[in-house]
């Protein structure tokens, strides 16, 4: 689940990060009033206003505006708020529709006194799969695209690795700082900025906590200027106050609504529509699709309760893309038996009419055979297939 830019900031400051402190309004009102409580509070009429979406590269597509006024805080405020935003990282990029700003962050001025005496640095934190840890990626190239740094300089890219037993080890924040070129009060403040950091990021159980910038102030003072959040969905459970954050405006509405019948959806740009029960069969059946001569539209897991009503709405969701072209239906009977898999699949066909699009049934395991029977006698047009071989002719068969 991502956050926004404020609700990540308000968790990293639970944790003791020190932050640039803002107030999020969703009108042009509530901006003017959070502008003059940092004018109160500051004495500097500068302060920026940025456009909260679930997407990066905000400044590339104006939405990120610094003010001197209240007057030029209103005029950004109102140009911003129910822009259609394109960045990099909205669909389909800066030739895409953009996504639609709902609300603003006004937040204070953070190049204190000035931009000239502060630096910017690049910190992340993230799970290294491979290696089986988490990691803490940094740079002293901070506030540009670490893919980029990455690529062009990639000995400017750091990586410090945390044992999984022992934690972040007091020595490991002071590398960082070490590396990242500070000393004196600067050297001290980041190192309470990384263990802060890392305690949020293991405390909210998050998939990745990314800072750019981490800038140092003229006062050697280290906060965080922008940050990115994304939590682990699996553990929200443990984190009620976490997952009320969720702004499911922000989200496909498709997958919310999949969410909500308890499937795993994950839309794709393919031509295959997919259902399956298990992760890694999920998978195995997207390249089953690709190897078939078709492209997989979407991953969709309808778990161990493939009941007659799972597997309509399964259905439902499916047909919602209209590039699907046909549906695979690849079950493996293990917790849920096969037969009444093909019987939901009967009765979904028959409860929604005339669905259009070819369907493939692969049922194998419990009670295979009677399921391929149901299927078969139905009467309806849906093609059953017992090995995966026969499912991937099928599928290449109706989509060719």
């Amino acid at each position: 689940m991502n956050l926004h830019e404020y609700q990540g900031k308000e968790l990293l400051h639970s944790y003791g990060v020190a932050i640039q402190q803002g107030k999020v309004a969703a009108t042009v009102e509530e901006a003017a009033e959070a502008y003059q409580e940092i004018v109160d509070r500051t004495g500097s009429k500068f302060a920026v206003v940025k456009a909260q979406i679930h997407a990066g590269g905000r400044g590339k597509g104006g939405g990120v505006k610094l003010v001197k006024s209240m007057d030029e805080l209103k005029e950004k405020a109102g140009d911003i708020l129910g822009m259609m935003l394109k960045t990099p990282q909205t669909p389909g990029g800066m030739e895409g529709p953009g996504k639609l700003v709902r609300k603003i962050l006004v937040a204070e001025d953070a190049y204190i006194p000035s931009p000239d005496e502060c630096d910017e640095f690049y910190v992340s934190v993230l799970m290294d799969r491979e290696k089986k840890c988490n990691v803490i990626v940094y740079s002293t190239e901070g506030g540009v695209d670490i893919e980029t740094v990455a690529e062009e300089t990639p000995h400017l890219v750091h990586k410090e690795y945390i044992d999984p037993t022992l934690g972040l080890q007091g020595f490991q924040a002071r590398k960082i700082a070490f590396n990242l070129g500070l000393s004196g009060k600067a050297f001290k403040e980041m190192n309470r900025f990384i263990s802060s950091l890392y305690k949020a990021f293991v405390g909210s159980d998050a998939s990745l906590f990314e800072i750019n910038p981490c800038t140092k102030r003229g006062d050697d003072s280290i906060i965080a200027v922008d940050c990115k959040v994304t939590l682990d969905d699996n553990a929200l459970f443990r984190h009620k106050d976490l997952a009320e954050m969720r702004d499911t405006g922000e989200e496909d509405p498709t997958e919310v609504e999949a969410k909500e019948y308890g499937l795993n959806y994950v839309q794709l740009d393919g031509n295959v529509g997919c259902m399956v029960n298990g992760a890694g069969l999920a998978m195995a059946t997207m390249d089953i699709i690709k190897l078939s001569g078709g492209e997989p539209a979407n991953f969709l897991d309808v778990g161990g309760t493939a009941d007659a009503k799972r597997v309509e709405q399964a259905f439902r969701i499916i047909l919602k893309d209209p590039e699907v072209k046909a549906i695979l239906i690849n079950i493996f009977g293990g917790i849920v038996r096969c037969d009444r898999v093909a019987q939901g699949v009967v009765d979904a066909y028959k409860n929604m009419g005339n669905i259009g699009v070819p369907i493939i049934v692969r049922l194998q395991g419990t009670n295979a055979d009677i399921a391929k029977k149901i299927i078969d006698e139905s009467g309806l047009a849906v093609h059953s297939a017992i090995l995966l071989q026969e499912a991937a002719d099928l599928v290449k068969e109706v989509v060719s």
